[in-house]
């Protein structure tokens, strides 16, 4: 099933199928040679297509990492936690093909012009800021170019999901073009990420088992999405307090510190660049 599935998308020519007819043993010799060059042609169509879509996420991922170690080095604190990303199977991409466009042929162009997510990144916070800080980052690199946005944190969806969506197109260099590519990113704090896996898990098993959830189960889903909000709320809040308090001692250090090194009995005459540069 999956090979008769994957024929039908060989790029930019939908696949026919012929009456059958008597044929020759050389027409057969040559419709076999035709059938295996066509499907060389598309094994290599197929692996450069999945091949772009990986690359575009690796240039993600670095783009990540270096932001990370930059926090980490720089600032002391990094606003990302951690990063995840998948790369959709050809048959998953087929499948959601299929539902999307049902009783429509396609080829790849078509796959690529419908199916959005093929590759997906998905980056965890601490911090609900930290989500919008990131995402702008990201939107201020030149070479990135965001299609599209979906905040489900200042509208989650109903049942209680919370997340920032951003549709964002890659440049990919390969040895004989350029390709744009889109990767979905997601972006959401480690207690988003925690309810979102375990509702995940929920539906999945009842999904499995054909089984309608009870009216009860959503509604307690939907109850601890919005006590995980308030969880980031209050931890940001923390955050912040906790934050000011060590700005405070930190400034109260630094005046210690130059007392100490200038002496209360005696003066000392600093730089007026270094004096300026304390002063900033």
């Amino acid at each position: 099933m999956m090979d008769e599935r994957l024929l039908m998308i060989q790029s930019g020519r939908n696949v026919r199928m012929e009456p059958l007819k008597k044929q020759t043993r050389g027409e057969l010799t040559m419709s076999a040679n035709m059938q295996l060059e066509q499907l060389k042609q598309f094994k290599y169509e197929l692996t450069r297509f999945m091949m772009i879509y990986k690359f575009a996420l690796e240039e993600m991922e670095t783009k990540i990492e270096i932001l990370k170690e930059e926090f980490q080095s720089l600032h002391d604190y990094s606003p990302i936690e951690h990063t995840k990303s998948r790369l959709k199977s050809p048959e998953s991409i087929i499948n959601k093909m299929l539902r999307k466009n049902k009783n429509k042929e396609f080829s790849l162009d078509a796959v690529r012009a419908c199916v959005k997510d093929i590759a997906g990144l998905r980056i965890t916070c601490s911090f609900i800021s930290d989500i919008y800080r990131v995402s702008d980052m990201l939107a201020n690199q030149d070479d990135l170019k965001v299609l599209g946005v979906k905040d489900y944190i200042k509208h989650p969806k109903a049942n209680g999901y919370q997340s920032l969506h951003l549709l964002v197109e890659v440049p990919v260099f390969l040895s004989d073009c350029q390709e744009h590519v889109c990767v979905e990113v997601q972006i959401r704090t480690i207690a988003m990420d925690f309810w979102a896996s375990l509702e995940h898990k929920i539906f999945y098993n009842y999904s499995k088992s054909s089984k309608t959830v009870p009216e009860h189960l959503t509604r307690e889903l939907k109850n601890a999405a919005d006590k995980a909000y308030e969880l980031d709320v209050q931890m940001e809040r923390l955050n912040r307090e906790i934050q000011d308090i060590k700005d405070a001692q930190s400034e109260d250090d630094l005046q210690a510190e130059l007392r100490r090194i200038i002496g209360e009995d005696r003066q000392l005459s600093l730089p007026a660049q270094f004096m300026r540069l304390l002063g900033e």
